[in-house]
């Protein structure tokens, strides 16, 4: 098997700046909300038991890293596989869309009112000079695929993540981040690549599945930029909400000037 080393294989802009975001104003309660959802939303499509059901657990192992509580975790669970006393139904759903400057938008929600949730993000959209499409309208310019980061500090050189990703069955690595190697993989073969991984007694960062954007659409407006980063902050912050994906890529002179005033608050200065 042929390995390529990638240095920016579908870099975000926006992964970097929730990071950052993440630090100043992390609210645990929308935290616990958005991750229990996902355990129903897995629960209820493949079963309560961790053990056959692989995104169940990586909810789980989510949740636990999170601090959420056992009993939020198997109430969740419960829920989900329908054994709960409680009467809705989480779905989920993608819903795809463009923003500021065409860039494309894909919005995974977890939801027991899909009404109220389309209404909410096509608000979003209108204000910040977007619109919600059809589905498939944007998909096709994403890959959905499986990520596993390795924190670099875990070995002396980039050689020696490369040749752990071999041996584990990833297809490509990713050393754009400063803190983590990033392993890619197919989405379905996940589970194979991280248990690889595992039994070599390294634990990664994190693990998980998520649309990549195949190209991205550079952003040098400023006034674009700052409309696309409210928009995506909206997003995100609806409690329907469990991950945003966009293709677009703001210069990094740009973000500077931008970043603080995302980190006080949604209006950007």
């Amino acid at each position: 098997m042929s390995l390529r080393l990638n240095l920016m294989s579908g870099h975000s802009k926006w992964a970097q700046i929730k990071r950052k975001k993440a630090v100043t104003d992390a609210k645990r309660g929308a935290v616990f909300s958005k991750i229990a959802k996902e355990i129903m939303v897995a629960a209820r499509l493949g079963g309560a038991d961790p053990q056959a059901n692989f995104r169940l657990r990586f909810a789980i192992e989510k949740a636990k890293e999170n601090l959420v509580p056992q009993n939020n975790i198997q109430r969740a669970i419960e829920k989900g596989a329908g054994t709960g006393d409680d009467g809705s139904r989480i779905e989920e759903i993608i819903y795809e869309g463009y923003g500021p400057g065409g860039t494309a938008i894909m919005v995974q929600c977890a939801t027991d009112n899909k009404n109220r949730t389309v209404s909410d993000l096509r608000s979003y959209f209108v204000k910040y000079h977007g619109k919600l499409a059809e589905s498939g309208a944007v998909s096709w310019m994403f890959v959905k695929r499986g990520e596993i980061k390795i924190p670099n500090s875990m070995f002396k050189s980039q050689d020696a993540i490369y040749e752990l990703a071999i041996e584990a069955g990833a297809r490509d690595i990713d050393f754009s981040d400063s803190e983590n190697a990033i392993i890619i993989t197919k989405s379905e073969e996940l589970e194979k690549v991280q248990k690889n991984i595992l039994a070599k007694n390294i634990k990664p960062s994190e693990t998980q599945i998520l649309y990549s954007a195949k190209e991205h659409i550079e952003i040098s407006a400023p006034d674009l930029a700052k409309n696309i980063l409210k928009l995506m902050e909206m997003i995100e912050e609806h409690d329907d909400v469990q991950n945003v994906y966009s293709n677009f890529d703001i210069k990094d002179e740009i973000l500077a000037n931008l970043q603080e005033g995302l980190i006080k608050g949604r209006e950007i200065v």
